[in-house]
């Protein structure tokens, strides 16, 4: 699956490329818009972003959970030896289990409350053009369908804005790059 991401100018245009993909089999799943007149969107039937799409709280929950159940085993161990006297018969691998799972939660938790706040990179990128009344498609295809899709949109509208997260933009959003 890719994401294409189309910048398109208007209300009307973002509702018929919504049609066009629906007619190309895309389901209202795959289709996700972003804007700041989202409630016409939703009055004419086009499936609003959530969060999910248009903040990096799916990635901020990853990373969470990748430094959050290290840190948790390693507050384990250093609790249990110096507890070790005060924890009577709970044993050492119950201990680190336990803590490395409550390091894991407390990671993912405090992580997507930083990244709810954090937009994403397409988001962020066209903030400019939202602020005006654009609108910003996002659109899951699949791979062997990317160029029909593409090629579809851009024939009828050439006026929109066609876009693919590159792997230097996927980086610097996943904080190692730039």
């Amino acid at each position: 699956m890719s994401r294409l991401y189309f910048l398109t100018p208007d209300l009307d245009t973002t509702v018929n490329i919504a049609r066009e993909l629906d007619e190309l089999g895309l389901s209202k799943d795959q289709v996700h818009v972003t804007g700041e007149n989202w409630r016409q969107l939703e009055k004419r039937g086009v499936h609003n972003a959530t969060l999910r799409e248009t903040s990096d709280v799916v990635n901020a929950a990853k990373r969470g959970l990748i430094y959050g159940l290290p840190l948790g085993l390693v507050l384990g161990v250093v609790t249990y030896y110096a507890l070790e006297n005060m924890i009577g018969d709970m044993s050492f691998l119950m201990i680190a289990i336990g803590m490395t799972v409550f390091g894991g939660l407390f990671g993912i938790w405090s992580s997507t409350m930083i990244g709810v706040s954090v937009p994403d990179v397409k988001i962020e990128k066209y903030k400019d053009d939202l602020g005006e009344g654009a609108f910003l498609m996002m659109v899951d295809v699949p791979n062997n369908r990317e160029s029909e899709i593409n090629s579809v949109i851009h024939r009828h509208h050439p006026e929109v804005v066609i876009d693919k997260v590159t792997q230097e933009e996927k980086k610097h959003h996943a904080g190692v790059g730039r």
